[in-house]
């Protein structure tokens, strides 16, 4: 299993935030920013809640990889998927860890994550507030493990959005199910079943629905 065994390095970072969070410097570890195409037939789409919103107005973006699948090498999925902004971005490309990057290439970027069902997760830090757009899978992320492997979920902020499914629509092919790292669409007694308490607002099951049967709501 994934998750099993002590993690210095998770548990290191944890306090880390914790402290910062009792000292009010940040206001979570993360938080989820729902996939642009989730977004697409809303009017009312708050510009800073999109991905790539997130990164046009910073005044510089660098692309790194992952150091979380780096370091735990336990999927296949894309290495050269997280955007440093600002003085971090610079920072990396100083050291000849990271490179600038267009917002053309940016998009193309968050496409390919997305297509590879990974969530993207805006990341805080209390020198630069946010510093990277990340986008992450639940097998390596430390944000992602911190919620399956220490049960914290508190240390990473929904999206401002939710899904909504139509059970009419659904058809029950449970495609949603697998997009699903939060655990809010699950198969019981043959039957999909949609938990929208547990939806954190990333938008992959909208994507994937093929009668769309799932949109993306404001959360109340």
């Amino acid at each position: 299993m994934y998750f099993e065994g002590k993690d210095e390095f998770l548990e290191e970072r944890m306090a880390k935030y914790d402290q910062w969070i009792e000292e009010g410097k940040v206001p979570t570890s993360s938080k989820v920013v729902p996939v642009v195409e989730a977004l697409s037939g809303l009017q009312w789409i708050l510009p800073t809640q999109q991905a790539v919103e997130v990164i046009r107005n910073m005044r510089s973006f660098a692309l790194a990889n992952c150091g979380c699948r780096e370091r735990y090498q336990r999927c296949d999925n894309p290495l050269e998927v997280c955007i440093f902004t600002n003085d971090i971005a610079d920072q990396y490309v100083k050291d000849g860890k990271g490179r600038y990057i267009t917002l053309e290439e940016a998009k193309d970027v968050l496409k390919k994550a997305h297509e590879h069902g990974l969530v993207h997760l805006t990341f805080y830090n209390p020198d630069q507030f946010v510093y990277a757009l990340c986008s992450c899978c639940e097998c390596c992320c430390h944000d992602l493990q911190f919620m399956k492997k220490y049960q914290r979920p508190d240390l990473i902020a929904h999206a401002d959005y939710v899904a909504e499914v139509d059970a009419d629509a659904c058809v029950q092919c449970g495609a949603c199910i697998d997009r699903c790292v939060f655990d809010a669409q699950k198969k019981e007694d043959e039957k999909v079943v949609f938990y929208q308490n547990k939806c954190y607002g990333c938008g992959l099951c909208v994507t994937t629905c093929p009668t769309n049967a799932i949109k993306m709501i404001l959360r109340k």
